[in-house]
């Protein structure tokens, strides 16, 4: 069975901003999601409970993410996607972790 893929705020506009390329990895990443299962390039997100997941994909020296939640009824929920701005350490920032835990918290109170 294969997951509906439900999009949170400006997550599905952001992702289309991405260049092709990442489109196409973070695309087949939520595609392999759906299936049930996890793609090399996701990996668990830290600090916003289970189930919460980070696909992270670089380019052309960039660093692109897309974070998406697997634990909620029938369906992946893709909470965020953004470019990584920060060239210092590979820590989220923090503006970013708040938007994230935020979409969480109203998507659990709204099913």
């Amino acid at each position: 069975m294969i997951k509906k893929l439900e999009w949170m705020g400006s997550s599905k506009r952001d992702l289309l901003n991405f260049p092709e390329e990442v489109r196409r990895e973070v695309g087949y990443a939520l595609y392999v999601a759906q299936k049930g299962e996890t793609h090399e390039a996701a990996k668990i997100f830290k600090g916003c409970g289970s189930g919460v997941y980070e696909i992270v994909s670089d380019y052309d020296k960039n660093t692109y993410r897309a974070v998406y939640f697997v634990n909620l009824k029938d369906a992946i929920y893709v909470i965020h996607a953004f470019q990584k701005k920060s060239k210092t350490g590979i820590k989220t920032p923090q503006e970013h972790v708040t938007l994230i835990k935020n979409r969480i918290k109203r998507l659990k109170e709204s099913l």
